[in-house]
């Protein structure tokens, strides 16, 4: 596959040798952890909900079905994760390695041991993989089943041996410590100032990382003993979102403005906070807004003790109140700790923003990209003239699109479900589905649509994928380009000659031009697209354009629709020969060049040296 560059986004290179920075590792080791988390988030839902419900004070006490809370939290919840942590690095026979490996510490310890989960799930996958990989070539035909169901067995029984005398309790008194720690944090009031890292780590892709991989952990101990945990309500808040859009609803502008209130009916109602992670990188002063706000909420929560049963998935203000003890006083808590950081964040943004008294460059470059996608997808155009080649041979082994985010759940999939639906509507057969980045593969025919932030790790993972690189998953105005390139590789292979044609004779110049013609007139050239071939007209526009700037001729190219002609005879029109048939019933003034070749004609040389 050629290699390409769309809007100088999309790539499409060889394996990629340099290391990955700082801010790349980071980002991978924070999905790591979360990643190990995120598929199970039913399960944590489930477990709350059954505490919120059937526990001792819960909405309708059960003792019976309350037996089922302390088993859930002790091995079920440790266990999915430490399968999913194995499966990552080995696949499912990982995952029961990395099961197996897990019981040693959850029974060598009396806590919910989550974290020992994080670690024995993916090293008794690493073990297992190593085993696999040593022997693979070492084992007689026939007895392969039996050396796999035995090694992963003693596998599993030597690191659940280690778990249980060596790394259950080292991560206990660690776990014990990190408890002591935030207990001491809450008591002394200092829990807000940890939102002065939380936001800004969360606007660099960290916040599945830091919620589901650090604070859902150690909530969950807290909440098993004391019946909820404030912890759960520290990344998840939507207030200091809410607060950011709408200052920008209000005191933007540009398309930051214009699309700030459906982002926060998206952000607020749909628990989709990636949403606004764009808007503060616009104008990094509103770090300062969002910190503003989180310290603001956890504050309140600290003071008016308001916790959750369990963590909030996706961060959607009706998850916090449905993951909310029964209590008045929490509920009341939990909606003035969000409404004071909304408040707190928008002052500081609408400072901000009403400080700012021209419109930003990224704004501007953004509502330009819009603009010009609008206005391509309108005209059928697409891409750079100097590139329309390569991106149609890039294009052209497109066979599915994966949208790939940090945790592949929520603004992934709703991007993904944005470009599915202008895909089908374009009539493309295509799949375009969402995953998290961490199981991107490096697929023949793959199309990678990831956020800015990511495309580093995306580049990682699929090396030889098609990649494009956006800022905003659910308003970006590149998946018009998408489409429209989607349709153009369909359309650009060679057209076979009409049955009827005549053939040609061994003898005549394929380059001749007809001797109608009088370019000397000709001031635009237009190429008409006929029975849908509007890719194919789109770039043999874009190569035209291309071809008359190298030889320094002002003449407009456009492509127009075979119905929107002006019937002039300063209007050279490059058509097929089938779209001739019909030009020549309808207009008798402008000039037609009929070639099969839109592409490329041999024609267009002495076409180009002719105008004037």
């Amino acid at each position: 596959m050629k290699a390409a560059n769309v809007n100088n986004s999309a790539t499409q290179s060889a394996p990629v040798a340099k290391k990955p920075g700082i801010k790349a590792r980071v980002q991978k080791f924070g999905s790591a952890l979360s990643n190990m988390v995120m598929p199970n988030i039913g399960a944590f839902i489930a477990w709350g909900l059954i505490t919120a419900i059937f526990m001792k004070g819960g909405w309708f006490p059960n003792a019976d079905l309350a037996k089922m809370i302390q088993p859930m939290v002790n091995y079920l919840l440790p266990l999915l994760i430490a399968f999913t942590g194995g499966n990552m690095i080995a696949g499912h026979r990982g995952g029961v390695v990395g099961a197996i490996a897990t019981i040693g510490v959850i029974v060598g310890s009396n806590i919910p041991m989550f974290i020992g989960a994080m670690i024995m799930g993916p090293l008794g996958g690493w073990a297992i993989k190593k085993w696999d990989d040593a022997i693979s070539d070492k084992v007689r035909s026939g007895f392969e089943m039996l050396v796999n169901n035995f090694s992963a067995g003693i596998m599993g029984m030597l690191l659940a041996i280690v778990g249980y005398y060596g790394i259950g309790p080292v991560v206990a008194g660690a776990s014990a410590a990190m408890a002591a720690g935030v207990n001491w944090i809450i008591k002394v009031n200092l829990l807000p100032l940890a939102n002065v890292f939380i936001e800004p780590a969360k606007i660099l892709f960290l916040n599945n990382a830091i919620n589901q991989g650090i604070l859902t952990p150690l909530g969950i101990q807290s909440a098993a003993s004391a019946g909820k945990s404030i912890l759960f309500l520290l990344e998840p808040d939507p207030g200091p979102g809410l607060g950011v859009l709408l200052a920008f609803a209000l005191f933007g502008k540009g398309t930051a403005k214009a699309s700030a209130p459906s982002a926060m009916i998206i952000h607020f109602f749909g628990g989709i906070h990636e949403i606004y992670f764009p808007y503060i990188l616009m104008k990094p002063a509103l770090f300062l807004a969002v910190i503003a706000g989180g310290v603001t909420g956890t504050a309140t929560f600290s003071l008016l003790n308001v916790g959750l049963k369990s963590t909030p998935s996706p961060g959607s203000i009706f998850m916090l109140f449905i993951m909310s003890p029964r209590s008045i006083s929490n509920y009341i808590g939990l909606l003035l700790g969000v409404a004071l950081a909304t408040v707190a964040s928008f002052i500081v943004a609408a400072i901000i923003l009403r400080r700012d008294k021209s419109m930003g460059a990224e704004d501007l470059a953004a509502a330009q990209g819009q603009m010009s996608a609008m206005k391509n997808a309108k005209n059928g155009e697409a891409v750079n003239p100097a590139e329309a080649a390569d991106v149609i041979a890039s294009y052209k082994d497109v066979d599915h699109i994966i949208f790939a985010c940090d945790a592949g759940m929520g603004s992934s999939a709703m991007g993904a479900s944005l470009l599915r639906d202008k895909v089908k509507k374009a009539g493309i057969e295509m799949s375009v589905t969402n995953t998290a980045i961490s199981n991107l593969k490096d697929e023949p025919g793959l199309l990678v649509i990831t956020q800015d932030e990511l495309a580093d790790r995306a580049a990682q993972k699929a090396p030889h994928a098609l990649r494009l690189a956006v800022d905003n998953f659910l308003s970006s105005p590149k998946y018009d380009q998408v489409v429209v390139n989607l349709k153009a590789r369909d359309q650009v292979s060679p057209e076979p000659a009409p049955a009827s044609a005549a053939p040609q004779s061994a003898t005549e110049d394929p380059s001749a031009l007809p001797d109608n013609l009088d370019l000397t007139v000709v001031n635009e050239v237009v190429f008409v697209h006929h029975d849908g071939h509007l890719g194919t007209a789109t770039m043999a526009t874009s190569l035209m354009k291309g071809r008359l700037k190298k030889a320094n001729k002002s003449i407009a190219v456009k492509n127009l629709g075979i119905d929107e002609l002006q019937d002039n005879h300063s209007l050279l029109v490059v058509s097929s020969s089938e779209a001739a048939k019909n030009l020549k019933t309808r207009y008798t003034h402008v000039q037609v060049l009929v070639t099969d070749d839109l592409l490329n004609s041999p024609k267009y040389d002495k076409m180009v040296l002719g105008l004037k």
